[in-house]
């Protein structure tokens, strides 16, 4: 029964298929939003999520002053004694990279670049997970004695030595002659657009003594061993920096400690609420689509009354009528659905290419997609299909 109420409704459908590619086009264009918003959100957030880890791994960030809604509080800065206490009195921890940080020209032979040099530890490498390509890191003694020595960034290779081998060679950073011991992996551009790897990085106290001309450190980078420990790790670091920078106790902290965990399910929220809501928006042409289904198919119920007075009249039941319209609507729909989803896996495809997202296919959405679909079928083409098998057969025998 239902196999032959399958096969009228394809008959149907064929013999008007424009009327019905029209009908379906609302649920076509719906089902296709929400599987690219759905899609390309959960693209974005995949794709800085990695930008975040891509930091470092559990990765702890301490910087002097507080960042408050429209403005920025400053404050001092830390001190080297500020992170060899963090290091001694923090258990937990398997890096802390004090660091300081300047804009400055690099100079090889004829080629020059404008970057960010870093002053930091051996630890820089460890805490920010980013290893060395080519080369080495500071050894310990050029750690402590502040030797002119530096590590490059894969931008700053590429800009002053091209294809070449920078190891044992020498650079001008500023006014300094330095050796470059070592080349750093690329990391590419963040999410926001800024190039990682357009940067150098120094021994600390050789930015301090011969660049900065002091001994202050603007950031602290701190790695916890062990990813359930870090908000135990976070709190313990905060109370050590608050007795060390003597911040009274009904005081605000004078300084801000950053969780790259909490900042990725902050953005992983963030993200996760935009795209439930612009796929909310898109899944209003859903409900169009669905009342284009009823007023098609009570169109249809009029004009085939005729037929199905007869089906009545020769034995048919209500419900045979009933379910007829009904898998008729639901086809209508289902086939649309389907069709969205080839519209909409296409279009994200696309769009994720155009503008450098991973394509990340959620075959739940995909399944939800094609339930909801024809279950718009059902809602919406009930009523015409129940107005159809109450029908009078004889009433229906005399329309014209």
């Amino acid at each position: 029964m239902i196999a032959n109420a399958f096969l009228l409704a394809l008959r149907e459908i064929r013999s008007n298929l424009l009327r019905a590619g029209l009908t379906t086009l609302g649920i076509v264009i719906g089902v296709g939003a929400v599987i690219a918003m759905v899609t390309l959100g959960s693209g974005a957030t995949k794709r800085v999520t990695a930008d975040i880890a891509s930091m470092g791994r559990n990765l702890l960030i301490a910087v002097p002053g507080q960042r408050r809604p429209g403005t920025l509080v400053a404050a001092p800065n830390f001190q080297l004694d500020d992170a060899v206490a963090i290091h001694r009195d923090v258990a937990g921890l398997s890096a802390v990279a004090p660091a300081v940080s300047r804009s400055t020209v690099a100079v090889a032979g004829n080629r020059n670049r404008t970057t960010q040099v870093t002053g930091t530890t051996d630890d820089f490498f460890t805490a920010r997970d980013w290893p060395i390509a080519v080369g080495r890191a500071f050894s310990l003694a050029e750690d402590r004695t502040g030797k002119s020595v530096c590590v490059l960034g894969e931008t700053v290779r590429h800009e002053l030595f091209g294809t070449q081998d920078p190891v044992g060679s020498r650079i001008r950073v500023d006014k300094i002659s330095c050796d470059v011991v070592g080349v750093l992996s690329a990391k590419g551009q963040s999410t926001f657009g800024q190039d990682q790897d357009d940067l150098l990085v120094m021994p600390l106290k050789t930015v301090q003594r011969r660049l900065a001309g002091n001994t202050d450190v603007n950031m602290i980078w701190m790695s916890v061993a062990r990813a359930s420990e870090t908000a135990r790790v976070k709190a313990d670091v905060e109370r050590l920096l608050r007795e060390r920078r003597h911040v009274a106790a009904a005081a605000a902290d004078d300084f801000q400690v950053s969780d790259m965990q909490e900042v990725t399910r902050m953005v992983e929220t963030t993200t996760g609420i935009l795209t439930a809501f612009l796929s909310a928006v898109a899944a209003v042409s859903l409900l169009v689509g669905g009342i284009g289904i009823m007023n098609i198919m009570l169109v249809s119920v009029t004009e085939r009354t005729r037929e199905i007075g007869i089906r009545l009249a020769i034995g048919a039941r209500e419900r045979d009528v009933l379910l007829q319209f009904l898998i008729e609507a639901v086809v209508m729909s289902a086939l649309g659905g389907i069709l969205g989803i080839l519209v909409g896996l296409a279009g994200s495809a696309a769009a994720a290419s155009a503008l450098k997202l991973p394509f990340v296919l959620r075959p739940e959405i995909v399944a939800l997609a094609v339930a909801f679909s024809a279950g718009v079928g059902v809602a919406f083409g009930y009523f015409p299909a129940r107005r159809a098998a109450r029908l009078d057969p004889i009433e229906a025998l005399r329309h014209e």
